[in-house]
């Protein structure tokens, strides 16, 4: 699909721009003074970081963990593989309901209430006495953990001018990326010595005492709620909405998607979860490592740049996988993976956070929508090549899928404009 039309520049006036071409409600417009910052108190930031790093946690422990479940539950891969997908879907359906809660009661209302409903699902996760309640309790556990990052970027946005915002934002991605690289290394090791369980209550714990702390947290300045759809009319009459939703979409499919199946072709050439987890951590590294590169680059590299960068890593990346699945190999594809997501994904979610400032939770609650939607479905179709162990189709599929979601990244985000959020 051709990208929208660039917005045409706006007069000045009293209130910020919106690059947004719908026209939303006054009542709904944020006021000036709303988000002035230059950057958040490190322990606002902390606790941000803390919530994302605990949903992480949560959202990618699954992957070393496949192959022994299959085992113990005496239950297919592909069948197996519906707890990580069921997960996704829940994940990213909820982003949404999330948002508008987050929009009418605050951000931290709903982190706090969300976290304690994730806490109670991952103990249930940690006792499913079979398959199907297994995969009953990760969804639910999604629908949960949902709401922590995307209200994590919201709050950044409502708090930190947009020329700095995506410093900001790839402060919180090095907490999530450490979230995922310690889940699939603590996963791998935790399950090869006391079992899948234990690995899925760890996250529950951590949730609930998030819960608590996070009343230290501040709740940011936002306009009185007016009505309760009101947000979700203003996001989906932004034509850019919907094509960064369509960009995001892809960007889950192409990465989280065919990411959760590093760890099982590991294990499917011989390797044991601890090491097939600790590969699949440098993902995290990976993307840890970026993250500071992003740092130093946004202000001077410029957002298509960045994602022509983290697209061609992906590439590479899987083209690797393909080629062998090695533990130097995926090893390496790990870091790749996770370089790309850094400078790719940081840039997406910069660039989502200032689509609707007057309905900013719900508008990256919908780019949430979008981005799991797409891994759901790419990893449940996904299931049947990895169960017959047809790795090399799954990671070259995921290479030539990569091009296209560099190409429309890019060339949308550079006929949207250089200046804009």
């Amino acid at each position: 699909m051709n990208p929208p039309a660039p917005p045409k520049a706006s007069p000045p006036k009293a209130s910020p721009p919106t690059a947004s071409p719908s026209t939303s409600p006054p009542t709904l417009t944020p006021p000036p003074t709303a988000a002035n910052a230059a950057a958040l108190p490190s322990r606002s930031l902390r606790l941000l970081g803390a919530a994302g790093f605990v949903s992480n946690f949560d959202r990618f422990c699954i992957a070393p963990l496949l192959m022994l479940i299959s085992a113990q539950l005496g239950a297919p891969l592909s069948t197996v593989a519906l707890a990580a997908g069921g997960y996704a879907l829940c994940y990213g359906l909820m982003q949404p309901v999330w948002g508008l809660l987050s929009d009418r009661l605050g951000r931290v209302r709903v982190m706090r209430l969300s976290l304690a409903g994730a806490a109670v699902a991952a103990f249930g996760s940690a006792a499913a006495p079979d398959v199907t309640t297994l995969i009953a309790a990760r969804a639910v556990a999604g629908a949960f953990f949902a709401a922590s990052i995307a209200a994590s970027l919201t709050y950044v946005g409502d708090t930190v001018l947009a020329g700095m915002r995506q410093r900001s934002l790839s402060g919180l991605m090095t907490a999530f990326a450490l979230g995922t690289a310690v889940a699939t290394a603590v996963a791998g090791a935790l399950a090869l010595r006391s079992g899948w369980r234990p690995v899925f209550a760890l996250p529950g714990l951590f949730a609930a005492c998030l819960a608590v702390a996070l009343r230290r947290l501040p709740e940011p300045e936002r306009e009185p709620a007016g009505p309760l759809l009101a947000p979700l009319m203003t996001v989906l009459r932004s034509r850019w909405q919907w094509f960064v939703m369509g960009v995001a979409m892809l960007e889950g499919a192409v990465l989280l998607g065919f990411l959760t199946y590093l760890a099982p072709a590991l294990e499917a050439h011989g390797a044991k979860p601890d090491l097939a987890g600790a590969v699949s951590a440098l993902y995290g590294a990976g993307s840890i490592a970026a993250a500071q590169v992003v740092k130093r680059l946004a202000g001077r590299m410029g957002p298509v740049r960045l994602i022509l960068v983290g697209g061609a890593q992906m590439v590479a990346g899987y083209l690797l996988a393909a080629s062998g699945q090695s533990v130097p190999s995926l090893a390496v594809t790990a870091l790749l993976l996770g370089g790309g997501w850094s400078f790719l994904h940081s840039t997406l979610q910069s660039w989502a956070t200032g689509l609707t400032p007057s309905a900013r939770a719900t508008g990256v609650a919908m780019f949430g929508v979008a981005l799991y939607a797409g891994s759901a479905l790419s990893g449940s179709l996904a299931a049947g090549a990895a169960e017959h162990h047809h790795y090399r189709l799954l990671f070259l599929t995921a290479a030539v899928l990569a091009v296209p979601l560099t190409a429309a990244a890019a060339v949308g985000r550079a006929r949207y404009g250089p200046s804009a959020p």
